[in-house]
């Protein structure tokens, strides 16, 4: 079959690429013919049955009748199977190959030039879920299809408005309809937000670097048969974890401060993941030209985008490919935004949110198959290769070079490219990723294995270098018994009162667990000082910043057991944000943090258990970094979609009555999306933009 496949259509690149194991149907196709098609064996069903067919006969002899009824049918003294001429099967067998062929090819397009994220083995059902999702309509995993409610809304005869400033006094083709709580119609529920940002349904696939077989069927069981759940949490600030309650779950008619003449914020968005796609190629500039031009007619200040380490750096050591970004920054230029641009040094695809993969650099993952531990490892031995180990910091496993060192190398590398836009003051702040999702944190909740929220996750430091540097404070300290992990700290989804390490009056409070909390959480703080003062040379003269997590659940508990899993050592009778802040002061580095959209009381009724205070979490570290002074950044960690959002963002920005005037330094707006260029949407953003820059609205709510 291969051969006659080769013969038809030949072989290409994009067909061994694929990989595709399309089940052979031939044969599935001559019984379906030859039994008269879908309903040919109505007839013998019904005179089996009584009438009634196989499926009303009794659990104790259906079998039985299927079988008589299959020998008749089945056996040439039946009488009742067809004899199918054989240059009609051939003919059968040809079109299936012509009709692989094409799904072959059709796969390497939307892979190769619109970045669609579709698995290797993916077939015609995955290319036709994507484009439908791709299109607005909501596509389930058991392949229940139906349209999204904004689409519903729509009329007959045409599109959605056209999407346009409410300042650039182009007409709009619809006119909203009556909103729902004071939500405009045209926001979509969570579903079908998910449904319209993620070209395909990216179900991360277990590792290749875990050691251990539990990991291997735990991780297989998430993404072959576990529901996804709805609970989602801010991890690496991602804006496609929408809650419902965060949309319409209050009243919006709360009363509005009049923001005329307060301090000017800028703000900037947050280009798509995938803007730049795997071979570093600026994916429909056409298309993004026209929102940026949108974008710069309501006075946005500018656009941050992401430079994947994994797209510049993949093939080879220090050879570096800047070409996507090269025709991406000059389309900036021409529209006189600034640019704001992030370091990221983590893989793409594991996380909630991530609607595209792009991995760590080929060669990276060539030496992780070899030394696995220069990724993070858990308890059970599980390798985590969505960033580098932090014991790797100082170790030349990396080609002869350390970790620190090739980070470097490649910041170096993007300042002498870009060296222009720096002179010129087009890029305005870089942000250094250090850690999963860009931010300063242990990959401590990976949902590849297994986590869900409101899990406690699990520590991360089972690798030989981390357990080295373990080893090593432990005979400082005088102890070498404790020169290992804690044994009751539960797995990724327990609760702080299931374990014996956080529940109160716990381990996590006693002598070993204060030596270990604190030995983990300064190799945080150490793995942060060393990259940012080599990014400070780097970038000399440049505004720095460094994102922190927004891990809010557990945090009205005793211990704060997820942040202490994320190396944020912060119970309740210690401040464990204060070291993290000084040294950022240190090195002369802005401080970013999300969820300042998140609201408290929309926590608690969702999951009261979780004891959850996203305010009382943004509070503490706004004011750890501005009692040193520190210029504090944020960004939303859900879509800012209505008044009610954008209102939680200013009062976060522009403290009410705060003596000392403070506020944030920056805003970004995650995430440019065809959603936000909704009118109705696109009017409340560009409200809000005139209020983070100090500007009057005429319809305040009183």
């Amino acid at each position: 079959m291969a051969t006659d496949m080769h013969r038809l259509v030949g072989t290409s690149e994009d067909d061994e690429e694929m990989g595709m194991d399309v089940k052979d149907e031939d044969d599935e196709d001559d019984d379906y013919e030859e039994n008269g098609g879908e309903h040919g064996n109505a007839p013998g069903m019904v005179d089996i049955d009584g009438g009634n067919g196989i499926g009303a006969a009794t659990s104790d002899n259906r079998f039985q009748q299927y079988q008589q009824f299959q020998d008749q049918v089945g056996t040439p003294s039946g009488g009742t199977r067809r004899s199918r001429p054989l240059e009609e099967k051939e003919r059968t067998k040809l079109r299936e190959r012509r009709r692989r062929a094409i799904t072959a090819r059709i796969l390497a397009g939307l892979r190769r030039h619109g970045n669609y994220n579709l698995r290797v083995r993916a077939d015609i059902n995955d290319v036709i879920a994507a484009l439908a999702r791709e299109a607005g309509w909501v596509v389930l995993p058991d392949g229940t299809t139906f349209p999204s409610r904004s689409q519903g809304q729509k009329p007959a005869g045409g599109n959605s408005a056209v999407v346009t400033s409410p300042s650039s006094h182009v007409p709009s083709t619809q006119t909203p309809s009556a909103s729902l709580r004071g939500i405009a119609s045209g926001c979509r529920n969570p579903l079908e937000y998910n449904s319209s940002q993620t070209k395909g349904v990216f179900i991360p696939a277990p590792s290749p670097y875990d050691l251990s077989s539990s990991s291997r069927s735990q991780a297989s069981m998430v993404g072959d048969g576990e529901p996804q759940t709805d609970n989602r949490p801010l991890i690496g600030g991602s804006v496609d974890n929408v809650d419902e309650k965060q949309i319409v779950g209050m009243h919006p008619r709360l009363p509005e401060r009049d923001l005329a003449g307060t301090p000017y914020i800028p703000v900037y968005v947050m280009l798509p993941l995938g803007v730049i796609n795997i071979k570093c190629e600026l994916v429909d500039p056409d298309g993004l030209l026209k929102q940026l031009r949108v974008l710069k007619s309501v006075n946005v200040d500018g656009v941050m985008v992401d430079c994947w380490w994994g797209i510049v750096e993949a093939h080879a050591p220090q050879e570096y490919n800047w070409n996507g970004y090269k025709r991406l920054f000059q389309m900036v230029r021409e529209l006189k935004l600034k640019l704001q641009v992030v370091m990221s040094f983590h893989e793409c695809g594991g996380n909630f949110g991530d609607d595209v993969c792009i991995p760590l650099p080929h060669w990276v993952a060539e030496i992780g198959r070899s030394n696995p531990d220069i990724f993070f490892t858990d308890r059970e031995g599980r390798h985590n290769p969505e960033c580098l180990s932090w014991g790797i910091d100082k170790e030349r496993v990396l080609r002869g070079r350390t970790a620190v060192e090739v980070y470097f190398d490649f910041m170096r590398s993007f300042r002498v490219e870009f060296d222009e836009y720096f002179e010129d003051g087009l890029i305005t702040m870089i942000e250094v990723g250090l850690g999963p999702c860009g931010e300063l944190r242990y990959p401590s909740c990976p949902v590849k294995h297994g986590w869900r929220y409101p899990g406690i996750g699990e520590f991360q430091c089972y690798d030989q270098y981390m357990l080295k540097s373990l080893r090593k404070a432990a005979e400082v300290r005088g102890h070498s018994i404790w020169a290992r992990g804690p044994d009751n700290a539960g797995t990724y989804n327990s609760q702080p009162h299931e374990t014996g390490f956080f529940c109160d009056r716990g381990d996590y409070d006693g002598f070993y667990g204060r030596f270990f909390l604190s030995w983990y959480s300064q190799v945080l703080v150490d793995h942060g000082n060393r990259v940012l003062s080599l990014a400070k040379l780097a970038f000399e003269g440049s505004c720095i910043a460094a994102k922190l997590s927004g891990i809010y659940w557990w945090y009205k508990t005793a211990s704060h057991a997820a942040e202490l899993t994320a190396g944020y050592y912060n119970p309740c009778n210690r401040d464990g944000y204060a070291a993290i802040v000084t040294m950022l002061k240190r090195n002369g580095v802005s401080l970013n943090i999300p969820c300042v959209d998140l609201h408290t009381l929309n926590q608690h009724e969702g999951l009261p258990e979780t004891f959850a205070d996203p305010e009382g979490l943004v509070w503490q570290v706004l004011n750890a970094g501005w009692d040193v002074d520190l210029p504090v950044a944020s960004q939303n960690a859900f879509p800012c979609l209505n008044r009610v959002s954008y209102n939680r963002v200013l009062d976060n920005a522009k403290p009410m009555n705060d003596p000392d005037g403070r506020h944030f330094s920056t805003f970004t707006y995650l995430r440019l999306s065809p959603l936000l260029m909704e009118r109705q949407t696109f009017m409340e953003f560009e409200r809000f933009l005139k209020r983070m820059h100090g500007e009057a609205v005429l319809d305040l709510q009183e």
